[in-house]
C-alpha cells in the first residue's frame, strides 16, 4: 500500500467518513462509496495478482470483468467496483499475505 492514491477526491467531501481497515491500517472513505473508490483514494492499487504479483486497479468499473476484486480479512472476495463500503471492513491487498487466494 506503499504508493500514492490513484483517485483525488473533490466532491461530496461533507459526506459521513467510512472507518475501514486496509492491510491493518485504519482509513477513511465517505458514505456512498464503493470499495474502489474508498480504497484507491488512499492507495495506489487494489490487489496484487496471485500469479505475478502485478498490481491491479480495476478494469471495466462496471462489475464484469473481475480485475478489481479485494479480499476481505475474512477471506472472501468482493467485487471492489460494485460494492458499498460499509463501517468496519477491513482488506488486504496483497494475496501473500492472506495466505493465497480462497
Amino acid at each position: 500500500m506503499g504508493m500514492q492514491a490513484q483517485f483525488h477526491r473533490r466532491y461530496r467531501l461533507a459526506e459521513e467518513q467510512i472507518p475501514f481497515l486496509l492491510d491493518g491500517v485504519p482509513c477513511t472513505g465517505r458514505r456512498g462509496d464503493t470499495v474502489m473508490v474508498a480504497i484507491l483514494t488512499v492507495a495506489g492499487e487494489l490487489r496484487s495478482t496471485e500469479f505475478t504479483g502485478e498490481k491491479r486497479a480495476g478494469f471495466c468499473l462496471i462489475g464484469a470483468c473481475q480485475d478489481c476484486y479485494v479480499l476481505t480479512a475474512e477471506g472472501s472476495r468482493v467485487r471492489a467496483c460494485t460494492t458499498l463500503l460499509r463501517p468496519g471492513m477491513e482488506f488486504i491487498t496483497s494475496i501473500l499475505e492472506a495466505g493465497g487466494v480462497r
